[in-house]
């Protein structure tokens, strides 16, 4: 009886063993919390937490004639849809256009920010601020 148990304990942790090895190989979620600069405009927008849902708000642009942009809210709220993607409201802030807007993150510093009418889509791949 002790041999069977002393198997079944050594078969548990081989098991364990073996996930442990395989957790960093599984599917990530990444981070989309922080600063992201749009490489087309050079516009730095924060990306935060606002009641379970992601928000994101222009915090720095390149162009000083953009300056009245900063502190705009360009997603009030986008709900977690997947893993690593989001999707709710998308304000554009030059012509004041509300989008379907998608957040996808493709890595840890990279988010695509895609913006939809219909079935027309553009989008733009972001790169983290450290």
């Amino acid at each position: 009886m002790m041999t069977n148990r002393r198997c079944s304990l050594l078969t548990g942790s081989v098991a364990l063993t073996l996930f442990m090895i395989a957790l960093p190989g599984i599917a990530c979620a990444f981070d989309p919390y922080g600063t992201w600069m749009r490489p087309s405009t050079g516009t730095q927008v924060s990306f935060y937490d606002c009641g379970g849902k992601l928000c994101a708000k222009i915090v720095a642009v390149k162009d000083e004639r953009r300056k009245s942009k900063i502190g705009t809210v360009i997603i009030p709220g986008a709900t977690k849809s997947a893993d690593n993607q989001w999707k709710g409201d998308l304000l554009n802030a030059d012509d004041g256009k509300i989008y379907t807007g998608v957040v996808t993150m493709q890595g840890p510093n990279a988010l695509n920010l895609k913006g939809c009418v219909a079935f027309i889509c553009q989008g733009e791949t972001w790169t983290k601020i450290k």
